[in-house]
């Protein structure tokens, strides 16, 4: 690695509004290095140069024409495809939505676009964002770029795997059960899932609606931050944007104050299993970085996690059920033709355009919202999610940010789960939580085991995305994990 593509999106910014460097230059390297390595990693599923340089040059006239530079001049951001950019296909890695050209842009592109980034390229992703692995695409698997066998983590995987390439100094996901931080974790990267409401899903297509989040990932904190300026604030298109006080997350350096006097608390019990003991033993040399620092450690309980898989997917399948029943081949994306009448042409059109594991999500959230099985499966999972919710809320009482393991192992194979739908949900059982909760949750590298990354997560109370960042960002200044780079991507 060399050159531009070294550097972060915070610095390209600086580079760009002192005329050191041409947002066009930024964009072309960006460009040549996707190029160059993405048939091996599988990250993008559209790169229009043209289009990404035409963006770039404008950023450029405004700063030539005298303008006062914006605060992400001329950096490049890979879009996960399950967000809209009109002049780009979305296909949110489905068939179904083959052909489908949105006629306008989403909030969270909108804005970063204002803040004077470039959209470099849409990311590849499991199939309307339902997976763990970045497997489930219906164009091609994305691979990890620390091992090129395993998988990047999901479902944004492409934009975890692009950053972590060096292909993009920073990107878009979602996360519903921990999309953003689980592929973040897998990859070596920094991801923030924001508080539910925090950024705009106006542009967004909905897999569960009311778990669904705007995130970010980068490779350091401070990029994170700086995307996230710009994303944060009420839409009044998007009925679930909160009225929330804006914010300027890391808005200068705070001296190493995040984690100076900091009250994390550690969930032991929630942890006594089911961890791989190298993810364990980085997730404990972590929090002894954090105590040294001036952290203190206090033990919380959060009994009721243990059931958040289960009702998660009872949530989640439910409203993804609903979603998805507008794909029906007639408005808009694949149509089966020679349907002899309307009930064919929806069956033989989703039967076509959706895979395996979308398939599978429909039939368990049409059967727990059934007649019969509504009170017993989705008004149960919502009453557990309100109590996971208390929880934490307990837990907030004594601390300020919650510590866990991101996820419980690192990468694993290509294919190795596939076939046991219920091992690849697991992948998600640290993340879930803080979706049900409506909590942001930060994800940063805390180590490698065995050659493959680690993630810390930081879970925090709702609108406090500043505390998780500033504790991120001194962990952060005393480590050196966010600075490695894949051997064969360096």
């Amino acid at each position: 690695m060399s050159g531009l593509v070294r550097l972060g999106a915070a610095e390209i910014a600086g580079r760009v509004a002192r005329g050191e460097v041409s947002a066009e230059e930024v964009a072309r390297a960006f460009l040549d290095r996707a190029g160059a390595l993405d048939a091996q990693v599988g990250a993008f599923l559209d790169l229009r140069p043209e289009r990404t340089l035409e963006q770039a040059r404008a950023v450029d006239r405004a700063r030539r024409a005298g303008q006062t530079p914006p605060s992400l001049a001329g950096v490049p951001v890979a879009v996960k495809d399950v967000l809209n950019v009109e002049g780009w296909p979305t296909t949110c890695g489905s068939r179904v939505l083959e052909g489908y050209a949105p006629p306008y842009t989403a909030t969270a592109v909108e804005r970063l676009l204002a803040a004077g980034a470039v959209v470099l390229g849409k990311t590849n992703m499991d199939e309307f964002a339902m997976g763990s692995s970045t497997e489930n695409s219906a164009y091609r698997p994305t691979r990890n770029p620390w091992d090129l066998a395993r998988v990047p983590g999901g479902s944004s995987g492409g934009s975890a795997a692009a950053v972590a390439a060096a292909m993009a100094p920073a990107a878009l996901g979602t996360d519903t059960g921990g999309s953003v931080r689980q592929p973040a974790a897998l990859c070596g990267v920094v991801g923030l899932k924001p508080t539910y409401g925090r950024v705009s899903r106006y542009g967004l297509v909905a897999f569960a609606s009311s778990l669904d989040q705007v995130g970010t990932l980068a490779r350091s904190v401070e990029d994170v931050a700086l995307l996230s300026s710009a994303l944060f604030g009420h839409d009044p298109r998007d009925a679930t944007s909160a009225q929330a006080p804006p914010t300027a997350p890391l808005a200068g350096d705070d001296g190493g104050r995040g984690l100076r006097g900091l009250r994390l608390g550690v969930p032991w019990a929630a942890l006594a299993e089911g961890v791989a003991p190298g993810v364990m033993a980085s997730f404990r040399a972590a929090l002894e970085v954090c105590v040294r620092e001036g952290a203190e450690l206090v033990d919380v309980a959060l009994p009721h996690v243990r059931h958040a898989i289960a009702a998660y997917y009872v949530v989640a399948t439910a409203e993804a059920s609903s979603n998805l029943a507008r794909y029906d081949g007639v408005r808009y994306g694949l149509r089966a033709e020679g349907a002899p009448d309307l009930a064919r042409l929806y069956g033989e059109t989703r039967d076509r355009g959706f895979g395996a594991e979308v398939k599978r999500r429909i039939l368990l959230g049409t059967f727990v919202l059934s007649a019969g099985y509504h009170e017993a499966y989705y008004v149960a999972a919502q009453k557990v999610r309100t109590l996971i919710r208390r929880d934490f809320e307990e837990a907030f009482a004594r601390c300020a940010a919650v510590a866990l393991p991101t996820t419980p192992g690192t990468a694993f194979r290509l294919g190795e789960r596939t076939a046991d739908p219920l091992q690849m949900y697991l992948a998600d059982v640290f993340t879930v939580p803080a979706n049900l909760a409506g909590l942001p949750g930060l994800s940063l590298p805390c180590g490698l085991v065995d050659g493959l990354p680690a993630g810390l997560q930081l879970l925090g109370r709702p609108f406090d995305e500043d505390t998780l960042l500033r504790a991120g960002h001194a962990f952060q200044g005393v480590t050196t994990h966010h600075r490695l780079s894949p051997p064969a991507f360096s």
